[in-house]
Protein backbone atom coordinates (compact mmCIF):
# COMPACT_ATOMS: atom_id res chain seq x y z
CA UNK A 1 0.00 0.00 0.00
CA UNK A 2 1.11 3.48 -0.93
CA UNK A 3 0.11 5.31 2.30
CA UNK A 4 1.69 4.32 5.84
CA UNK A 5 0.19 4.94 8.53
CA UNK A 6 2.92 5.90 11.19
CA UNK A 7 1.76 6.07 15.49
CA UNK A 8 5.09 7.70 16.95
CA UNK A 9 5.34 7.53 20.60
CA UNK A 10 7.60 8.96 23.21
CA UNK A 11 8.09 6.37 26.05
CA UNK A 12 6.47 6.49 29.39
CA UNK A 13 8.16 8.35 32.20
CA UNK A 14 10.60 7.21 34.21
CA UNK A 15 12.42 8.47 37.47
CA UNK A 16 14.74 10.41 35.24
CA UNK A 17 11.94 12.40 33.80
CA UNK A 18 10.41 12.94 37.09
CA UNK A 19 13.43 13.94 38.17
CA UNK A 20 14.40 16.69 35.86
CA UNK A 21 17.47 14.52 34.98
CA UNK A 22 19.18 14.05 31.55
CA UNK A 23 19.20 10.26 30.40
CA UNK A 24 20.17 10.16 26.77
CA UNK A 25 21.63 7.64 25.08
CA UNK A 26 23.90 6.48 28.17
CA UNK A 27 21.51 6.00 30.67
CA UNK A 28 18.95 3.04 30.08
CA UNK A 29 16.45 3.37 32.72
CA UNK A 30 13.24 1.60 33.48
CA UNK A 31 9.80 3.15 33.43
CA UNK A 32 8.17 4.01 36.70
CA UNK A 33 5.19 3.16 38.35
CA UNK A 34 3.59 6.39 36.08
CA UNK A 35 5.38 5.32 33.46
CA UNK A 36 3.89 1.66 32.84
CA UNK A 37 0.24 3.10 34.09
CA UNK A 38 1.02 5.56 30.84
CA UNK A 39 1.51 2.69 28.77
CA UNK A 40 -1.28 0.79 30.04
CA UNK A 41 -3.76 3.48 29.30
CA UNK A 42 -1.70 3.87 25.83
CA UNK A 43 -2.40 -0.28 24.98
CA UNK A 44 -5.78 0.15 26.11
CA UNK A 45 -6.60 3.12 24.06
CA UNK A 46 -4.87 1.81 20.67
CA UNK A 47 -5.20 -1.94 20.86
CA UNK A 48 -7.98 -2.11 18.19
CA UNK A 49 -5.99 -0.91 15.59
CA UNK A 50 -4.53 -3.67 14.70
CA UNK A 51 -0.28 -2.59 14.25
CA UNK A 52 1.55 -4.95 11.89
CA UNK A 53 4.76 -4.04 13.39
CA UNK A 54 6.40 -1.89 16.51
CA UNK A 55 9.65 -0.38 16.25
CA UNK A 56 11.88 0.74 19.12
CA UNK A 57 15.18 2.00 20.07
CA UNK A 58 17.73 -0.28 22.45
CA UNK A 59 16.92 1.17 25.52
CA UNK A 60 14.59 -0.39 27.87
CA UNK A 61 12.01 2.32 28.52
CA UNK A 62 10.48 1.99 25.16
CA UNK A 63 10.10 -1.41 24.45
CA UNK A 64 8.37 -1.33 28.15
CA UNK A 65 6.11 1.37 26.94
CA UNK A 66 4.83 -0.78 24.55
CA UNK A 67 5.26 -4.68 26.06
CA UNK A 68 1.20 -5.59 26.12
CA UNK A 69 1.27 -5.45 22.35
CA UNK A 70 4.90 -7.18 22.22
CA UNK A 71 3.17 -9.78 24.76
CA UNK A 72 0.25 -9.78 22.37
CA UNK A 73 2.60 -11.23 19.55
CA UNK A 74 2.96 -7.75 17.80
CA UNK A 75 6.23 -8.43 15.25
CA UNK A 76 9.19 -6.16 16.85
CA UNK A 77 12.25 -4.35 16.17
CA UNK A 78 14.73 -2.65 18.06
CA UNK A 79 16.99 -0.49 16.42
CA UNK A 80 19.82 1.69 17.30
CA UNK A 81 18.87 4.56 14.76
CA UNK A 82 15.79 5.35 17.71
CA UNK A 83 17.73 5.97 20.26
CA UNK A 84 17.78 8.96 22.38
CA UNK A 85 20.50 11.17 21.51
CA UNK A 86 23.42 11.00 23.13
CA UNK A 87 23.85 14.13 25.84
CA UNK A 88 27.22 13.22 26.66
CA UNK A 89 28.73 14.33 29.91
CA UNK A 90 25.57 15.92 30.99
CA UNK A 91 24.03 11.99 31.14
CA UNK A 92 22.58 11.25 34.41
CA UNK A 93 22.76 15.02 35.92
CA UNK A 94 20.32 17.69 36.23
CA UNK A 95 20.19 20.23 34.29
CA UNK A 96 18.51 24.02 34.99
CA UNK A 97 19.15 27.40 32.79
CA UNK A 98 21.26 28.47 35.93
CA UNK A 99 23.70 26.10 36.26
CA UNK A 100 23.98 24.29 33.14
CA UNK A 101 24.98 27.09 30.90
CA UNK A 102 26.72 24.99 27.77
CA UNK A 103 23.39 22.55 27.54
CA UNK A 104 20.95 25.00 27.13
CA UNK A 105 23.96 27.35 25.01
CA UNK A 106 23.95 24.26 22.99
CA UNK A 107 20.38 24.14 22.22
CA UNK A 108 19.41 27.72 21.54
CA UNK A 109 22.54 26.95 18.86
CA UNK A 110 20.41 24.13 17.07
CA UNK A 111 17.58 26.44 16.83
CA UNK A 112 19.71 28.88 15.22
CA UNK A 113 21.02 26.38 12.57
CA UNK A 114 24.06 24.63 13.91
CA UNK A 115 23.01 21.15 13.83
CA UNK A 116 26.44 20.22 13.83
CA UNK A 117 27.38 21.29 17.61
CA UNK A 118 26.83 18.61 20.25
CA UNK A 119 26.99 18.42 23.54
CA UNK A 120 30.58 17.59 25.16
CA UNK A 121 31.01 13.60 24.42
CA UNK A 122 27.82 13.77 23.09
CA UNK A 123 26.20 13.73 19.49
CA UNK A 124 25.08 16.82 17.20
CA UNK A 125 21.09 16.72 15.71
CA UNK A 126 22.57 16.31 12.28
CA UNK A 127 24.95 12.62 13.64
CA UNK A 128 20.98 11.41 15.45
CA UNK A 129 19.38 12.66 11.48
CA UNK A 130 22.26 10.28 9.77
CA UNK A 131 21.32 7.75 12.02
CA UNK A 132 17.87 7.64 11.72
CA UNK A 133 17.80 7.53 7.83
CA UNK A 134 18.60 3.94 7.61
CA UNK A 135 15.49 2.54 10.08
CA UNK A 136 13.21 5.62 8.73
CA UNK A 137 13.99 4.34 5.18
CA UNK A 138 13.17 0.34 6.21
CA UNK A 139 9.94 1.28 8.10
CA UNK A 140 8.52 3.49 4.84
CA UNK A 141 9.71 0.66 1.76
CA UNK A 142 8.97 -2.16 3.99
CA UNK A 143 5.68 -3.84 2.14
CA UNK A 144 3.50 -5.92 4.59
CA UNK A 145 3.48 -3.21 7.02
CA UNK A 146 0.54 -0.13 6.33
CA UNK A 147 0.61 0.63 10.18
CA UNK A 148 3.40 1.16 12.24
CA UNK A 149 3.78 1.85 15.92
CA UNK A 150 7.29 3.33 16.55
CA UNK A 151 8.25 3.96 20.19
CA UNK A 152 11.44 6.47 20.72
CA UNK A 153 12.60 9.43 22.74
CA UNK A 154 12.23 13.05 23.08
CA UNK A 155 14.78 15.04 21.26
CA UNK A 156 14.92 12.06 18.69
CA UNK A 157 11.30 11.87 18.34
CA UNK A 158 12.17 15.72 17.00
CA UNK A 159 14.56 14.90 14.94
CA UNK A 160 12.52 12.40 13.21
CA UNK A 161 9.55 14.65 12.93
CA UNK A 162 11.93 17.44 11.04
CA UNK A 163 12.81 14.64 8.53
CA UNK A 164 8.87 13.07 8.17
CA UNK A 165 8.49 16.69 7.40
CA UNK A 166 10.90 18.41 5.69
CA UNK A 167 11.76 20.88 8.10
CA UNK A 168 15.14 21.60 8.72
CA UNK A 169 16.65 20.53 12.43
CA UNK A 170 16.60 24.46 13.71
CA UNK A 171 12.53 23.75 13.80
CA UNK A 172 12.51 20.62 15.84
CA UNK A 173 11.60 22.89 19.09
CA UNK A 174 8.56 23.10 17.26
CA UNK A 175 7.41 19.00 18.07
CA UNK A 176 6.47 19.58 21.68
CA UNK A 177 6.15 15.99 23.88
CA UNK A 178 4.90 14.96 26.76
CA UNK A 179 5.85 11.30 28.71
CA UNK A 180 3.55 9.05 26.12
CA UNK A 181 2.23 10.95 23.82
CA UNK A 182 1.58 10.59 20.26
CA UNK A 183 2.17 11.94 16.96
CA UNK A 184 0.46 10.36 14.40
CA UNK A 185 1.33 10.91 10.46
CA UNK A 186 0.15 9.46 6.95
CA UNK A 187 2.67 9.18 4.76
CA UNK A 188 2.11 8.81 0.77
CA UNK A 189 5.51 6.60 -0.02
CA UNK A 190 4.93 7.13 -3.84
CA UNK A 191 4.28 11.08 -3.64
CA UNK A 192 6.51 11.26 -0.59
CA UNK A 193 3.47 13.48 0.71
CA UNK A 194 2.84 13.40 4.55
CA UNK A 195 -0.32 14.55 6.36
CA UNK A 196 0.01 14.79 10.62
CA UNK A 197 -3.36 13.42 12.31
CA UNK A 198 -2.49 14.24 15.61
CA UNK A 199 0.35 15.81 17.51
CA UNK A 200 0.96 15.20 21.17
CA UNK A 201 -1.91 13.47 22.04
CA UNK A 202 -2.14 12.89 25.25
CA UNK A 203 -3.39 9.41 25.84
CA UNK A 204 -3.74 8.55 29.34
Amino acid sequence: MAIKHLYIIRHGETEFNRTGMVQGSGVDSDLNDLGRQQAAAFYAKYNHIGFDKVYTSMLKRTWQSVAQFIEDGLPWDKHIGLNEISWGLSEGKATNADTDHVYYNTILAWTQGDDQRSMPGGESPADVASRQQPILQHILRHEGESKVLICMHGRAMRILLCQLMGMPLSQMETFMHHNLCLYQLDVDTVTGHVEMKLANEKVW
